[in-house]
């Protein structure tokens, strides 16, 4: 029988909630999606997984067994694929670094050379990841370090070192209403459409709405998108604006689009992650070492 872990995934999402809703919720799936992930589980195994109330979802003995070695299984799982993909790269000498739009701005070139200084023939392959990935790919195991945005889903289960932070503007249409404006009261634009990232992204998308910050008014969603070229592309075709790191104004500058100042709104931390699986390869140690002696440790740029 060939089981897809995703499955497996699903089901200790919900046991360890305890409700449809909210294990939905952690996974960032619809409910009824995720419902049908449970029953096709329950098919494969050929049994029944939970009692099913309005209260919620109470696993079945089977359920219980399933629910006991389920987060092992997967744990080991992920460490041998982590493992092996490490041992590959290490004997290509390769270091992946996983990174979101302008990963860590100005520095990037200068992390990479004076990592090339302490590790030399050894090779870095910057690998940019979409915004449904705020990990960069270290969560999947697919990067060997990343430079991220704080904060992100799972974040907790990794090894974070903040370099520095820089405010957050916003991105406009050039025709906007406020574009000529030096700068913005981030009140001001509460009511109009912003472009958002898919909700798969998680808290990572709630950060760059700003959820938190809007003294409890609704986010209105004009676009949804998950790569900086059709972001630009949504704020451009006036589906509407967006925060954005004071950066992407040289980074990401555009016809037909202004970046400005906002106040209102916190600024943007940048963070070089690694896996508590590396804690003993010295070869993500010394990436790490670079990030922090080239930037240097809680800097503000912009």
């Amino acid at each position: 029988m060939d089981l897809d872990t995703r499955l497996l995934r699903y089901f200790v999402a919900v046991a360890e909630e305890g409700t449809l809703t909210r294990a939905a919720e952690r996974l960032y799936v619809s409910q009824p999606a995720l419902t049908k992930q449970i029953r096709q589980l329950e098919r494969l195994l050929g049994v029944r997984l939970f009692t099913r109330s309005r209260t919620g979802m109470t696993p079945t003995e089977a359920g219980r067994l399933l629910a006991a070695r389920a987060p092992g299984l997967l744990a080991d799982l992920d460490g041998l694929l982590r493992e092996a993909r490490s041992v590959e790269r290490r004997g290509a000498r390769v270091l992946r670094v996983g990174f979101l739009a302008s990963a860590a701005n100005e520095a990037t070139p200068h992390i990479i050379t004076e990592f090339g200084r302490r590790r030399p023939g050894w090779r870095v392959e910057m690998r940019q990841a979409p915004w449904s990935n705020p990990s960069a790919g270290l969560a999947d195991g697919d990067v060997d370090v990343a430079l991220v945005r704080l904060p992100f889903p799972g974040q907790e289960a990794l090894r974070i070192t903040p370099l520095f932070s820089e405010p957050r503007w916003i991105a406009l249409p050039a025709g906007h209403r406020l574009a000529d404006r030096a700068e913005i009261a981030f009140r001001e634009v509460w009511d109009e459409p912003f472009v958002a990232a898919v909700p798969e992204a998680g808290a990572w998308r709630d950060e760059w709405l700003a959820a938190a910050e809007r003294d409890g008014r609704p986010v209105r969603v004009g676009a949804v998108t998950d790569l900086p070229d059709d972001w630009l592309s949504a704020i451009a075709n006036g589906s509407g604006i967006a925060l954005a790191p004071a950066s992407a104004a040289r980074f990401y500058a555009r016809p037909g689009i202004v970046y400005r100042p906002v106040s209102g709104v916190s600024g943007s931390e940048v963070a070089v992650a690694r896996s508590p699986a590396d804690d003993g390869n010295a070869v993500v140690r010394d990436f790490v070492r670079c990030c922090v002696r080239v930037v240097g440790p809680r800097q503000d740029a912009g």
